[in-house]
């Protein structure tokens, strides 16, 4: 009788809850305004004409025609493509068996591990790229190391300003962001379907193959998408441990906001990268949909 004088009580007074979509409004204003607002910016500031006193707002598509009659702008486009997915399947390499490895660890034992997972990463992602200068540098530790050991009579140079560094540098910097998908899906990991797989004899390798990779896909389809999203803007690696010779598309904007003062241009070749990356992630999110299908349907 009490609840259904409450009941008739807070209908007399009109008390209606917050419906679902008025929750999502802050979160829909922040994605507007900080998100959708800046590129729509970047979008017709594309179109405008640069010059030495500024920006001019003549709606023309001079910067995208630019961009594809210049063979230079293209190749750096594909070298940026493919450096991004190379570091995106190195990531995934280190950082699935580190994944596997935390997820099997109990009690103790895992809370420390997990820590010194996070410690490289409470510094400045600046000084964790700007670190490799001294190690891999002409003077640095490991060419000191080599010519103490008597190995080499002269420094090597080729440890340094190279395609191979900056996959070092970007795989260093951003295996985090792959391991920690990984890991909450190993995590998740029913160990029971690998105790029955086992059972019924199933070799290690299979049960890989048949069970944990497919249920751990989710985790590792989004560290991927993260990892190719970071490699593919990045600037401050290539231009730290790449040298000019290993220029990406992220110092080609840099170049045209910071020396040459052609913005409309460096917004043109933005709204390019953000095209390419965003049919990276369409590409990836139907594997993922269609892989959520594979799971349901195995269930």
């Amino acid at each position: 009788m009490h609840s259904a004088l409450m009941g008739t009580t807070s209908r007399s007074w009109g008390v209606r809850r917050p419906s679902a979509a008025w929750l999502a409004v802050p979160a829909a204003l922040w994605l507007i305004l900080f998100g959708l607002a800046p590129i729509a910016f970047m979008l017709a500031m594309s179109t405008w004409t640069s010059d030495i006193f500024g920006m001019t707002a003549t709606w023309n598509l001079d910067n995208y025609r630019r961009f594809w009659e210049e063979p230079l702008y293209i190749s750096v486009l594909f070298t940026t493509v493919r450096v991004a997915l190379t570091c995106t399947v190195l990531s995934l390499l280190i950082s699935y068996p580190l994944a596997w490895f935390l997820a099997e660890r109990r009690g103790r034992a895992k809370a420390i591990l997990l820590i010194l997972v996070f410690v490289p990463f409470w510094t400045s992602y600046l000084i964790r790229t700007f670190v490799w200068l001294p190690i891999l540098g002409r003077n640095g530790i490991i060419n000191d190391l080599l010519l103490r050991i008597g190995i080499i009579n002269q420094p090597l140079e080729w440890l340094l300003y190279n395609e191979g560094t900056i996959y070092l540098g970007l795989v260093y910097v951003y295996t985090l962001f792959m391991t920690l998908p990984v890991y909450v899906s190993l995590e998740r990991l029913d160990r029971s379907l690998i105790a029955a797989a086992s059972d019924l004899g199933a070799r290690p390798f299979r049960i890989f193959l048949r069970i944990v990779l497919p249920l751990s896909m989710p985790g590792v389809l989004s560290g991927s998408v993260m990892v190719f999203l970071l490699s593919a803007g990045a600037f401050v690696t290539p231009q730290l441990l790449g040298g000019p010779s290993a220029i990406m598309f992220g110092n080609l904007i840099a170049a045209q906001f910071l020396n040459n003062n052609n913005w409309a241009f460096g917004a043109a070749l933005s709204m390019i990268l953000i095209v390419v990356v965003m049919l990276f992630v369409f590409v990836v999110g139907r594997r993922m949909g269609l892989q959520r299908v594979f799971l349901g349907e195995g269930v």
